[in-house]
């Protein structure tokens, strides 16, 4: 019987964790690290059976079941291996593995490939610690404060400026698996292979099994020829862009944290996990790349990208953010933390701690569609040709945006904070009533100080000044309004008094109304209607008209707030009546 690549195996276990797994077939409840619900083995009425993400099995302590998402699905749907692993990659995303005569080939290849470098990772991690000669290196990392527990944790090892375990590797591998390693290149003018990071510390970067599969190095001394960072070539079995650094520890976090450290280095990831920030992985020295991101995706909700505070991290972010925002989903966050000037991750939190670290993050993030509008708004004049490049160029990023949920709304931000700039332009198209009452936004030349409001604020301003403004209208049409809902908590407490007025009396001014005076004057002032209002004379049927268009607004608003709140919920619990009601939910929202 033919075998499954193990990297195929376990890309279907990084784009699956298991309590996504399960709960398509057995109802979980989060319970502190684990997940919980009744046994699928046994009939049960006090759930005994958990699933572990972190550690990536399920178990059923009713009938001692155990296993990883292949035993589950192979046990509870009947089926056999392949069976399974066909399913489980239909769900992922992936295509089906067909297998060739080259498989087994390629099958033995990865096994001595991975033992040639778990060999290697040994060899050179065990000079560093027990070889005495190589004190410059062990002084190294003493003076960047990386003590023996971090250099064990990570594997760090250290190669001498002339090794010969080529040589030696040679008397138990062949020739051509050594070199296909990417670790040794041929010296054209010895005629000899060469290690390809002599002289440099190594950092082992792992497959999400925690298998290494590739290096990186970093000189010790300084050099004005040498690269300060290397990083293995790619090989079979390594590939740049689908690989992070420390993500097969980094994972096993994400049952208690909900976000992941995007860094530059190997050190800023060292750095931040001996400072007690564990949830960290450096990308390997390429632009971020959607192999990356849909696989932090997979076990983190929010990703922070922090790069280091010059030109050059700046740039890399700008890149990373540009690249990533075609995948932002409703569930999930990319933010950018940007450090001060000429500090990384690794010096920052040396200098001030883990606590003040998680604080500058806390206050300075910026979200992805934040980031990109404040670069590009650097880039623009205050003319019109410059603020039409600069609107087309924002257009044209949002539009790369697969999710047309989040795109929708990026885009609103971007034209809302554009008009802001301009407010005498209608580029946000906010309001977009009918050809009566054209757009409201324009507007905004009337009253500048409403820049500070929010769309729903106007308006529910809007809303209230129709009503203070047509009381005997509103009480002829009580039933139009009553059940019309508000969000600022203000508003919903002005319009809950004007319903109880119109109730109990017959006839009310808006004095009758007890309202502060200060409410009714920012109302007044702020209210967008109220400008169109006073160019024309408006009969009943028009004021109905435009109480007709603020409800199917305010209702629209209700209607998005209520898909977020189920979409955040969805992504949690993944149960069949949160999808049924997401889904009639969204064909409400496309049929209005």
């Amino acid at each position: 019987m033919m075998k499954y690549p193990k990297e195929y195996l376990d890309e279907i276990k990084t784009r699956l964790k298991v309590s996504t797994v399960v709960s398509k077939f057995v109802s979980l409840k989060k319970r502190g690290k684990e997940f919980v619900g009744l046994s699928p083995f046994k009939n049960e009425k006090t759930p005994s059976f958990t699933v572990n993400d972190e550690k990536e099995f399920y178990h059923c302590f009713a009938t001692s079941e155990h296993g990883n998402i292949f035993d589950f699905v192979m046990k509870t749907q009947n089926l056999r291996f392949g069976e399974a692993v066909k399913y489980l990659a239909n769900m992922a995303g992936m295509q089906p593995y067909m297998f060739t005569k080259q498989d087994e080939e390629r099958e033995k290849k990865w096994k001595e490939y991975c033992s040639i470098f778990n060999r290697y990772v040994e060899f050179y991690h065990d000079e560093l610690i027990k070889n005495e000669i190589h004190n410059n290196a062990r002084n190294y990392l003493k003076d960047r404060d990386i003590s023996k527990e971090q250099v064990k944790k990570f594997k760090i090892g250290y190669i001498e400026k002339n090794p010969n375990f080529f040589d030696k590797l040679k008397n138990d591998f062949n020739e051509e698996a050594l070199i296909n390693t990417g670790l040794f290149y041929l010296d054209e003018k010895k005629k000899i292979y060469v290690e390809r990071f002599k002289g440099r510390l190594i950092f082992p970067i792992n497959n999400i099994s925690g298998q290494p599969i590739a290096l990186g190095g970093r000189i010790i001394e300084k050099s004005d020829y040498m690269a300060k960072y290397i990083n293995s070539p790619e090989t079979a079995f390594f590939k740049k862009g689908s690989n992070l650094y420390n993500l097969d520890l980094a994972r096993k976090l994400s049952n208690k944290l909900n976000h992941i450290f995007l860094v530059e280095g190997y050190m800023d990831v060292v750095g931040l996990v001996k400072n007690g920030i564990e949830n960290a992985v450096a990308n390997l020295g390429t632009s971020l790349t959607d192999r990356q991101i849909i696989t932090l995706n997979q076990f983190f909700d929010d990703i922070i990208i922090c790069f280091d505070g010059d030109e050059s991290g700046y740039k890399a972010a700008l890149r990373a953010a540009e690249n990533s925002i075609v995948y932002l989903k409703p569930e999930k966050q990319i933010s950018f933390l940007f450090l001060p000037d000429n500090e990384d991750p690794d010096s920052f939190i040396n200098k001030n701690g883990k606590d003040y670290f998680l604080e500058f993050t806390k206050k300075n993030k910026l979200s992805i569609h934040q980031f990109i509008f404040a670069h590009h708004k650097k880039q623009t004049q205050n003319n019109p040709s410059s603020m039409a490049i600069f609107e087309k160029k924002l257009r044209s990023i949002a539009n790369t945006i697969k999710d047309e949920y989040i795109k929708k709304y990026v885009l609103e931000y971007f034209l809302e904070k554009i008009s802001e700039l301009a407010p005498h332009t209608n580029t946000s198209k906010k309001f977009t009533y009918k050809k009566k009452a054209k757009s409201l936004d324009v507007t905004k030349k009337y009253f500048n100080e409403s820049k500070s409001l929010s769309a729903i604020e106007l308006k529910e301003f809007s809303f209230i000044y129709l009503l203070m403004n047509n009381l005997d209208l509103m009480r002829e049409n009580l039933h139009l309004i009553e059940n019309i809902s508000l969000f600022t908590e203000v508003n919903k407490q002005i319009f809950a008094k004007i319903i109880s007025k119109l109730k109990s009396h017959n006839k009310i001014t808006i004095k009758d109304l007890e309202i502060d005076n200060q409410l009714i004057e920012k109302i007044d002032k702020f209210a967008p209607i109220k400008y169109i209002l006073e160019k024309k004379n408006i009969d009943k049927h028009e004021v109905i008209g435009f109480l007709d268009d603020l409800n199917r607004d305010l209702n629209s608003y209700n209607l998005e707030l209520r898909i977020q709140e189920l979409e955040s919920k969805f992504s949690q619990d993944m149960s069949e009546t949160t999808f049924n009601e997401l889904k009639e939910l969204k064909k409400k929202q496309n049929i209005n």
